[in-house]
């Protein structure tokens, strides 16, 4: 039986890839376009463990890459959904680089991917609800809509007047700052 709402931890997801050099630029740093496949994949693997259906890619958020990740290093890349919509996820992606014989681990960057359930059909099917548990799943799960209201609004699908939970947000933002 498929349930109607699932927790986030219940998609985590950890992979582990070893950098080889195949996977490497000449300067011996793994290449960018490796990295983005194999975030896709456990943020996809993330998504359908929520939702019990094929998923397929439908935006990725700005992703910046803050340290270079060098051949022979071990790349542990975590993935967990951080809300669900009517057909899509949310999933946060966390990368980070292991060099085993120095014994030096470091974060490499981070992402939100978005994700939509689909049928045999390739029609969008409708995904569990997220309960979020702890104040870190909530902090996620609560600036998911922000995040998809821009993610709409530069895709051209919500005129910015009716981002309303954004505007809000920056607006009490702004009064902060003041």
């Amino acid at each position: 039986m498929i349930k109607s709402i699932k927790k986030p931890e219940e998609s985590h997801t950890v992979m582990n890839e070893l950098v080889l050099p195949n996977d490497t630029n000449t300067l011996n740093n793994l290449m960018g376009g490796r990295l983005l496949h194999w975030m896709d994949i456990v943020a996809a693997i993330a998504c359908q463990k929520h939702s019990n259906s094929i998923v397929v890619t439908a935006s990725v958020d700005g992703v910046s890459f803050k340290k270079a990740i060098q051949l022979g290093d071990v790349v542990t890349l975590k993935a967990q959904v951080t809300r669900a919509f009517n057909s899509s996820m949310e999933v946060f992606i966390e990368v980070f680089a292991q060099n085993i014989p120095k014994g030096e681990q470091f974060k490499c960057n981070d992402a939100y991917y978005t994700f939509v359930a689909i049928d045999a059909d390739n029609k969008p099917v409708k995904v569990p609800a997220l309960e979020p548990q702890t104040e870190e799943d909530k902090k996620y799960y609560d600036g998911a809509l922000r995040r998809r209201q821009v993610r709409l609004v530069l895709a051209g699908k919500l005129k910015p007047k009716d981002a309303h939970e954004l505007r809000d947000y920056l607006v009490d933002q702004n009064i902060r700052n003041q």
